[in-house]
């Protein structure tokens, strides 16, 4: 893949998972280090692997995601079940986990949120 053309793939993952954490008002400075670590994990995978381009918005949104699992718990938290599960609070999932248009979803009853970058309502992409 040509340089500009993954560069420009880079920073529009950059630029979704960001309006999508800045959305839920947690993109702190500690926040963004994932991102920018997802970022630099996924330069290294797609020149390996050029034809997974495509699947950076979502797989970067994992990446942010799993992080923000590991040091402060879910995110971001379905809108869906907030207040009619028992169960207590779910993350919403990445649909595909690895294809193009990624979109949060609900993973107890399938509802799409958004799509990745606009979980505030506004979005790119």
């Amino acid at each position: 893949m040509e340089h500009q053309g993954l560069e420009q793939a880079l920073h529009r993952a950059r630029a979704l998972i960001l309006a999508d954490l800045s959305a839920a008002d947690v993109a702190g400075p500690d926040v963004v280090t994932f991102v920018e670590d997802a970022v630099v994990h996924r330069r290294w995978w797609v020149e390996q692997w050029p034809e997974g381009v495509a699947y950076l918005d979502g797989l970067v949104a994992q990446d942010v995601q799993d992080a923000l699992l590991e040091k402060y718990g879910r995110w971001p938290l379905c809108p869906v079940c907030e207040d009619v599960d028992s169960a207590g609070p779910h993350a919403l999932d990445i649909e595909p986990e690895l294809g193009p248009d990624p979109r949060w979803v609900c993973g107890r009853t399938g509802a799409e949120v958004a799509r990745v970058g606009s979980l505030g309502g506004g979005g790119a992409g």
